[in-house]
């Protein structure tokens, strides 16, 4: 008996497309079609589109979206972020790290299938340009075992000529969302020599790009992303997934064409395999929940496509939990779902609450290192200090200080430069005042800072002087 679910559960001892010498197995899934792929190819083409048109939006000036780590510039939705803003990026991070984590427990790895990157390039995009140029799978299959005629090194001279344009376009693209479109262009339109490290960039880029949809594939899933291994210990029986009906199908029966199927003892699985002919992982869904599986739903259509036309009932094959399964439970908001939630939604709170609050400018005020107070000519008790001013936005301000307290004066050491878009300034200036308004030789003192007639900063500071 022990011997039996040993030999049962020995797949999970090896990758689907690794075989027991460790050798690559070449994966040749069959073409899908069917409800779930029309909806997965709106949701890829709507996704698509957002992701080559958003580095050439622009919102106030600004790209819609924009991570250049080399000026250490981020803009997200036309707002510009700053290092002196990597808080916030914490918090977001946080908060992505929690939302996979809850995303996961409740519907496993539908974000792979669906939303991944990856997957849409590799099945919405090269993947079909490979069915458009070699066929079915068993076309393929066919082709790659053939002699190199020249059939066949049309057809893969062409689909590698069209892979690495398709490269080259991700490439830009990819390369836009560091430098933005306006970089780029430049890239693109000036001469070769004043470019020479965008070009290489890009080059490079593609290369990657190029290797990961003909080379790699389904091992970027399998193997390469850390997501696979997370979903291992996230999953309970709870979670929403990719699911064969083990109750329902087994034992199978093959069905012979031009004769009935015999029921007793049955299952309502026919064994044909296209669940697994399918698969763009190479499993057998049959086995259960496996690390390669990416939730794609390719084998559901498939099963409900055999099950109409042999007369069985749909959804052998269907997304529903382990308990679904074996209790016929729905899903349920767990105690663990309901505490991440709660997590989840008190950080976005807070993430709201510093977006909305956030200023386009970020001033510090210091005592000058190594000074602590001076008596001015008129017997008043001045101190020097240092302005550090960041502007956020992509406008330019003249800029002024001023101070509320009638009895206080500033005075600047040089006159303050304008403040340029995405700038900042760096400066001294003295503010003196009566010694008699100090208490216990110090007072707390605001200074307001203009940009171009208007208040766009105040900063709490102390003037310090004797105790008398």
């Amino acid at each position: 008996m022990i011997e039996e679910e040993f030999k049962e559960e020995a797949f999970r001892d090896r990758i689907a497309t690794v075989d027991e010498d460790g050798g690559r197995k070449w994966v040749f899934p069959k073409k899908p079609s069917g409800k779930f792929f029309n909806y997965r190819k709106i949701v890829s083409y709507v996704l698509l589109v957002i992701l080559f048109g958003a580095p050439h939006i622009k919102i106030g000036g600004e790209p819609l979206f924009l991570f250049n780590v080399i000026e250490r510039k981020f803009v997200i939705f036309g707002k510009i972020f700053w290092p002196q803003d990597l808080y916030l990026f914490a918090i977001a991070f946080v908060i992505g790290v929690i939302f996979i984590i809850l995303f996961t427990i409740i519907f496993g790895r539908l974000f792979c299938g669906w939303v991944c990157p990856q997957t849409i390039f590799m099945e919405m995009v090269f993947r079909r340009i490979e069915y458009w140029i070699e066929g079915d799978w068993t076309h393929q299959k066919k082709l790659a075992a053939g002699p190199w005629n020249v059939q066949k090194i049309r057809k893969r001279l062409l689909k590698h000529t069209i892979f690495w344009v398709i490269s080259f376009l991700i490439a830009n693209t990819f390369l836009a969302y560091i430098i933005g479109a306006d970089g780029l262009w430049e890239i693109q339109t000036d001469p070769f020599n004043e470019h020479l490290g965008g070009f290489v960039s890009i080059v490079i880029f593609t290369t990657i790009f190029y290797l990961v949809f003909t080379r790699l594939r389904e091992q970027v899933c399998t193997t390469i992303c850390p997501y696979g291994r997370l979903q291992g210990v996230l999953l309970d029986p709870d979670s929403m997934v990719v699911a064969y009906d083990h109750k329902r199908g087994e034992g199978r029966g093959k069905l012979k064409k031009n004769e009935d199927r015999p029921t007793e003892g049955k299952g309502d699985c026919i064994d044909c395999h296209q669940c697994v002919n399918v698969c763009p992982t190479g499993i057998d869904i049959r086995h259960g929940t496996q690390l390669e599986c990416i939730n794609c739903t390719a084998c559901i259509d498939e099963c409900d496509h055999m099950m109409e036309a042999v007369g069985l009932e749909k959804g052998l094959i269907r997304f529903v939990s382990e308990n679904g399964i074996e209790k016929g439970t729905r899903f349920e908001w767990t105690k663990r779902i309901k505490a991440y939630s709660a997590l989840l939604v008190g950080l976005l709170a807070v993430l709201v609450i510093l977006l909305m609050t956030r200023s386009d400018f970020q001033a510090t005020v210091l005592r000058q290192r190594g000074t602590t107070y001076h008596v001015t000519r008129d017997g008043d008790i001045g101190n020097i200090f240092e302005i550090n001013l960041m502007n956020k936005t992509n406008k330019t301000f003249e800029v002024k200080l001023k101070i509320e307290d009638p009895d206080a004066e500033i005075k600047m050491v040089t006159k303050l430069p304008r403040l340029k878009e995405q700038g900042h300034i760096k400066d001294r200036f003295v503010v003196s005042m009566p010694l008699s308004r100090l208490k216990n030789g110090k007072m707390e003192i605001e200074i307001i800072v203009y940009g171009n007639g208007k208040e766009i900063e105040r900063v709490r500071t102390k003037i310090i002087g004797p105790i008398i």
